[in-house]
């Protein structure tokens, strides 16, 4: 990633709009903002969510609340709680977010 031609800004998440996207289970709640090639997002994901789809796309995520489980295709999973993060590469793994009590993500992709 090369973050260019970007001046110095501050971004107050709590004024940033948020969309909700179905889960198959639950809802995900975004809150986007774009920097050129690059998007970073706030996620918070309902209690009992399951997102509908296997992801390919990279990402760097950290938990800030809650727990995240991420299920690989090959059928590993990983438990996140605060503090914690995972990187994959666009591609190369196929993903995919559940949450049983709810969770809040920050987001670069």
């Amino acid at each position: 990633m090369q973050i260019l031609d970007l001046p110095f800004g501050v971004t107050d998440w709590s004024t940033v709009a948020g969309v909700e996207h179905a889960g198959t289970t639950g809802v995900a709640t975004w809150r986007t903002r774009q920097f050129g090639p690059v998007r970073v997002r706030m996620v918070d994901y309902s209690p009992n969510y399951l997102a509908d789809h296997w992801c390919q796309k990279g990402h760097f995520l950290l938990v800030t609340a809650g727990e995240l489980l991420t299920e690989l295709a090959d059928g590993r999973t990983f438990s996140l709680t605060p503090g914690m993060s995972y990187q994959v590469a666009d591609g190369a793994e196929a993903h995919r977010s559940r949450s049983l009590g709810g969770a809040s993500l920050f987001i670069v992709d």
